[in-house]
Order: structure tokens, then sequence, then C-alpha cells
């Protein structure tokens, strides 16, 4: 499955996150967003709904952000 913001449509990338991140419905992997002070994980990943970010920039910010003390 392709997750590129260059190889899919807004809808798409709203589809692969609502199936990825379905905290809601059971199918929450623990990813630690909103224990951890993320929050809402659709918010934390709108800039990738939107076609301004991939998914690992995002991931990177996150986890960078704890590595150097948020």
């Amino acid at each position: 499955m392709r997750i590129s913001i260059h190889d899919t449509t807004r809808e798409e990338r709203i589809e692969i996150l609502r199936r990825s991140l379905d905290c809601g419905g059971g199918g929450c992997e623990n990813c630690s967003s909103c224990s951890l002070g993320g929050g809402d994980p659709w918010n934390m990943y709108q800039d990738y709904i939107d076609g301004k970010k991939e998914i690992a920039e995002i991931n990177a910010e996150y986890c960078a952000s704890y590595l150097h003390g948020r």
C-alpha cells in the first residue's frame, strides 16, 4: 500500500489514518500519543492529511521532541 502524499489523495490519507489510528474502536496500537502529550492523533497528523508532511516526518519530529526534552 502506498502512503506517500504524492501517491495519495486527501481522502485516501484520511482513510489510511482512520485504519491506522482507530483508537476508539479497539484498534489502538498503543502509540502513546495521547498519554505522552501528543494529544489527539488526528491533530498530530493533520499536516499529513493536508499533504504538507509525510507520516515519517511527523513521527521523527514527535520522537525528536522527547529526545531533546520537550
